[in-house]
Parts: structure tokens; C-alpha cells; sequence
């Protein structure tokens, strides 16, 4: 019993509750468990999504948040698709210059951030709208059209769109993998995750502690928008062309699946461990319902009921890791949040 209630007062707990409920959900639906399970679609899915979750989910643990990112995916492909497919320069040039596109929008949105009093949503829906523009207008300014043809050489195709085991999952997938160690690592091992946090639970008392609140936002920022230019970048490689809206509708996707991994919109809590079961869960919702026999047009649906009820989960987890943490109920549901902004607690 202890060991259950030590569980649940961890923050991925939300995350691993809503996976156990859409397996349960899916099991009575009838479907297949083998042939979900051995589909690569929806793994290739979460990958796909998964590399900025992990970003966000930190910019989010800090109560920021970026939507830019819809805009970042396609800008990514686009820039690595008009260097070295339109101009025919190298490949490294290509991938250098996606990279470089997400360093510059992501430096843009955080000093916009730290240097205004204008709420990030608006910031990054601007920047949202006007890469869009941007992109749109370049594309066919420069290059005549809105899809632009790609050749990459056989070393860019192995590192970034090659199909394995059989030539159905991408290469996408061990990025993915790679990446979250690599967050896991900084979220949770790393001073930088002990500021994240603290951040998150209070502004200004973590610059009165020392920490470069500012100079940490727009890394933060920064690590947002070029993981979304990899990801573009990656399925530029892999499908030989880029197109001018490819990757707009996962924005909401990939908020979804953060806030699903059991990250809070006010900040101040989370895990790399509930935001990678919460992109899992995702994908298997939006690719699985495929493996039903319901009708394509409910999944819409039920990923909004999945929403709102990771929220009402995340607040209720949170309630129950201060009670755990301190030995007392909360008073108020705007409990601050310090309590549980130390690496220990996230763990």
C-alpha cells in the first residue's frame, strides 16, 4: 500500500494511468494487440512528435510555453529542402541551415519573452503566423512552388531517413530515444534542472537565488524551435521533398501529449519519463483507433476527452504529491507549487 501511495505521488503518474486506461479502452474494442504493437506507424508517430515534446516539456515545466513550433516543422524541411535541393549545395549545408533557422526564431521568442510583459502564447502564436509567411512566401519566391524536391546522399539517409527493421520503422525512432536520455539527464541529474523547476514554482525568487532565470528562458526557447527544424529537417531526408504546411496540425498534438505526461500549464511540475508515456499514449490513441472498428472521424473526440481528463488528473496528482510531501491537504487548489520543485520530488 505504501509503495502505491509513493507512486502516485510521483508526476508521471497521470501519464502511466492514462496508458493503462486506453490499453483497457482498446482491449474492449476489440483490437489486436500483436498487430498494434508490431505497427509502426503509430511509434513512428511518437517519435515524430515525441523529439519536440521533450524541449517543451521543459519550456513548459519553466511556465512558458511556445506554439511556434507548428510553424518550426515545415520551416525546418523547407530550408534544408531549398539549400541542398533547389541550390544543389551539400547536404551539410541543408541540415546546418534548418538547425541554424531554429536557433534564430527560437532566440527571437525568448527575448521577445524576457524582455516584454506579453504573455508567451501571444509571442510564439505571432511567430507562429509569421513563419508561416515566411516560409510560404520564401518557398515561392525562391523556388517557384510550395513542395520543393530533395535528393539526400546515402550518409544524411542513414542518420536521418532511414526505414529499419524491414523498412517500416524510421530512424527517427532512436533519435527520439537518444534525445530523451539526453533530457532525462538535463531535467534530472543536471543543476539546470534543479533551476527549470524552480523557475517554474517562482520567478523571482529563483533570480533572487542566483539563477539566470532570462539566460535559461531563451535556451529554453531555443531548444523548442530547433528540435521542431530536426524533426522537419529529418522527414525532408527521409521523404525526398518539403512541403510549406507539413507539421502545422502537431502543435496541438505535441502540447497534448506533454500535458498528458503529467506537466502542469502553470509550470512547476513534470517529468521526461511522464512526457515520454504521455507521447506514447497519444500516438497509440491517434494511430490505434485505426485497429477498431470505430469510425476515424470519433478519434477527434475522444484525444479532447483524453485532454480534459489529463488535466483534472494532473491537478489531482499534484493535490495528492503535496499532501504526501508536506503531510497536509492543500488549502487551495493555487497551492504554491515549491514544494515539489526539487529534482527528488520529479523523479
Amino acid at each position: 500500500m505504501d509503495m502505491i501511495k509513493h507512486l502516485m505521488s510521483r508526476p508521471f503518474a497521470a501519464s502511466v494511468v492514462a496508458l493503462v486506461c486506453v490499453l483497457i479502452f482498446y482491449l474492449f474494442a476489440g483490437v489486436d494487440f500483436g498487430k498494434l504493437m508490431g505497427a509502426a506507424s503509430w511509434l513512428n508517430y511518437a517519435a515524430r512528435i515525441g523529439i519536440v515534446a521533450l524541449p517543451v516539456c521543459l519550456l513548459m515545466i519553466s511556465g512558458e510555453i511556445d506554439i511556434s513550433i507548428g510553424a518550426m516543422i515545415p520551416a525546418g524541411a523547407m530550408t534544408t529542402a531549398i539549400i541542398s535541393g533547389h541550390f544543389g549545395l551539400p547536404m551539410v549545408f541543408g541540415i546546418m541551415g534548418a538547425l541554424a533557422v531554429g536557433v534564430i526564431v527560437g532566440t527571437i521568442n525568448g527575448i521577445l519573452a524576457v524582455r516584454t510583459t506579453v504573455p508567451t502564447l501571444i509571442i510564439t502564436l505571432a511567430t507562429l503566423v509569421g513563419m508561416q509567411g515566411v516560409v510560404l512566401a520564401g518557398s515561392k519566391l525562391l523556388t517557384g512552388s510550395a513542395s520543393v524536391p530533395l535528393t539526400a546522399p546515402d550518409w544524411a539517409k542513414t542518420l536521418f531517413g532511414q526505414l529499419m527493421f524491414g523498412g517500416s520503422h524510421q530512424v527517427i525512432i532512436l533519435w527520439w530515444a537518444l534525445l530523451a536520455v539526453v533530457f532525462w539527464f538535463i531535467l534530472h541529474i543536471s543543476k539546470y534542472g534543479n533551476w527549470i523547476y524552480a523557475i517554474g514554482g517562482d520567478k523571482e525568487s529563483a533570480r533572487n537565488a542566483g539563477i539566470p532565470v532570462n539566460r535559461m528562458t531563451i535556451i529554453l526557447f531555443i531548444l523548442t524551435s530547433t528540435s521542431a527544424a530536426f524533426v522537419g529537417m529529418c522527414h525532408a531526408i527521409l521523404f525526398n521533398s518539403a512541403q510549406v504546411s507539413g507539421g502545422m496540425n502537431d502543435i496541438f498534438n505535441i502540447i497534448v501529449s506533454v500535458v498528458v505526461g503529467g506537466v502542469l500549464l502553470t509550470g512547476g511540475l513534470g517529468t521526461i519519463l511522464g512526457v515520454f508515456l504521455g507521447t506514447l499514449t497519444f500516438a497509440i490513441v491517434n494511430k490505434g483507433i485505426d485497429f477498431t472498428d470505430i469510425d476515424r472521424n470519433w478519434s477527434n473526440l475522444i484525444i479532447g476527452v483524453m485532454l480534459l481528463v489529463a488535466v483534472a488528473m494532473n491537478e489531482s496528482f499534484r493535490k495528492f504529491a503535496i499532501s504526501a510531501a508536506t503531510g497536509k491537504k492543500p488549502a487551495h487548489k493555487n497551492t504554491p507549487k515549491r514544494a515539489l520543485s526539487t529534482r527528488s520530488n520529479a523523479q
